[in-house]
Parts: C-alpha cells; sequence; structure tokens
C-alpha cells in the first residue's frame, strides 16, 4: 500500500481533508497518493510534520516511522 494512504487512514481521514489541509485540489492529492506525480518538498514536509513522520518514510527510504530527533543548527 502507498505510504500516504496508508498515514492517511490510520489517521481515519479523507483524501479531502489532506486537500483541505494542503489547500490544494483533492485530484492533485489523489495523484500523489497513486505516484502519478511527485510531492513538491514543502508539502512533503508539511505531511511529514502533520503525520510526525520523516519525509524519509513517505519516500520509502525507510521503514522507521518515527520521526528523527531535531537538531538545532547554530549559525555562528
Amino acid at each position: 500500500m502507498n505510504r500516504l494512504k496508508e498515514l492517511r487512514e490510520d489517521h481515519d481521514l479523507y483524501q479531502k481533508d489532506i486537500s483541505n489541509y494542503l489547500n490544494i485540489d483533492q485530484s492533485n492529492y489523489s495523484k500523489y497518493e497513486l505516484e502519478k506525480i511527485n510531492i513538491p518538498i514543502d508539502t512533503l514536509k508539511k505531511l511529514a510534520d502533520y503525520y510526525n513522520t520523516s519525509t524519509d518514510y513517505i519516500l520509502y527510504r525507510t521503514d522507521e516511522r518515527k520521526p528523527y530527533k531535531k537538531s538545532i543548527i547554530n549559525k555562528d
């Protein structure tokens, strides 16, 4: 199953719910789930934050669902 669909269904949400959150058309969100179009980076980050997971999990780069520990970059 597609990771986006799995995450959405685990939260008992509809595509329309997530498309409203992202402020995009439901048809575009559907294309993300069907992997017909690539997810823009800013949208991917929003989805990872929303589902409390990593972008790598959404992109199948890891099977670890927990998000990475956030680090603070010191800009001196």
